[in-house]
């Protein structure tokens, strides 16, 4: 494999997806296949999955080829690769300044000693090289069928972002109740919380403020908060609507982002009564 990532956007966008799934694990897979790149995570516990594909034409140049064989010095992986998330933030590591002083970003694959390469070439002829060791893998692949959802929600990453910024960093986990007639996103605590020391945020929208609104079913569902930051962050850097799909408690939910040159999708479990009553304290005789 060897790709290229040249104008701004591109590298803004494929920076913003490292941190993005970052979120999830401290490992991701790394996945060429011939019509382009995937990331891939889940994390430890198997309760969050993302999936971030990247067309061939996103990128300035895409090289790859079904067999190892040469590809403009280059050979492609016979399987996807995984590798730790620490070492290849440093190379992302500030977009804002990835998208001043690097002019160019070239990554390769080199399967005869397990290295991937990221190079930069910045302004005044300075080149970052940066060779990191993968390690092969098995694919990896969520099984979730979101067109079977009877509740899908698309709205602005704007909008959706401009929703989270209320609730507070240390809020671990928010749930998103839908009728008909409204859209509800609230702090989720547990009933043996001490309310006068907690802040509780509840935001309600309406269905005028969606893209695309259909509730086939009144639910109610719960889900952890930080890897939705994570999706939101790059949708932003996108532009791209979200789309949302889910059922009933207990069942996964799915934020995803479609574009002619990329797919994203954060699949996240979802609390179930049983887990809501486990956390609430036995009633007093």
């Amino acid at each position: 494999l060897k790709c290229v990532l040249q104008c701004f956007l591109s590298r803004a966008v494929f920076g913003r997806a490292i941190h993005a799934i970052a979120r999830i694990s401290d490992e991701f897979w790394f996945d060429p296949i011939e019509k382009g790149l995937a990331l891939r995570s889940v994390n430890s516990s198997r309760s969050a999955y993302a999936c971030v594909f990247f067309s061939s034409m996103f990128f300035q140049h895409y090289c790859w080829t079904a067999v190892s064989q040469p590809c403009q010095n280059e050979q492609q992986l016979s399987l996807p690769c995984k590798l730790i998330i620490k070492s290849v933030l440093p190379v992302f590591r500030c977009v804002n300044v990835l998208e001043r002083n690097v002019e160019k970003c070239s990554i390769s694959t080199s399967p005869s000693d397990q290295h991937i390469t990221f190079q930069l070439l910045c302004r005044h002829g300075v080149v970052k090289t940066y060779n990191l060791t993968f390690q092969e893998c098995d694919p990896l692949q969520a099984v979730f069928a979101k067109h079977m959802c009877p509740n899908i929600l698309k709205v602005h990453s704007r909008l959706l972002a401009d929703v989270m910024i209320h609730f507070p960093t240390s809020q671990e986990e928010i749930t998103l109740s839908v009728t008909p007639m409204k859209v509800c996103f609230k702090s989720y605590t547990e009933e043996d919380t001490d309310f006068s020391r907690t802040m509780l945020t509840e935001i309600q929208l309406s269905p005028e403020e969606f893209d695309y609104f259909q509730v086939g079913v009144d639910s109610e569902v719960t889900f952890c908060l930080k890897e939705l930051r994570g999706l939101l962050a790059f949708s932003e850097a996108t532009s791209v609507p979200v789309s949302i799909h889910f059922d009933r408690c207990g069942k996964p939910i799915a934020f995803s982002l479609e574009d002619l040159l990329l797919e994203a999708s954060f699949i996240l479990a979802t609390l179930c009564e049983a887990e809501k009553e486990a956390a609430s304290p036995e009633p007093s005789c």
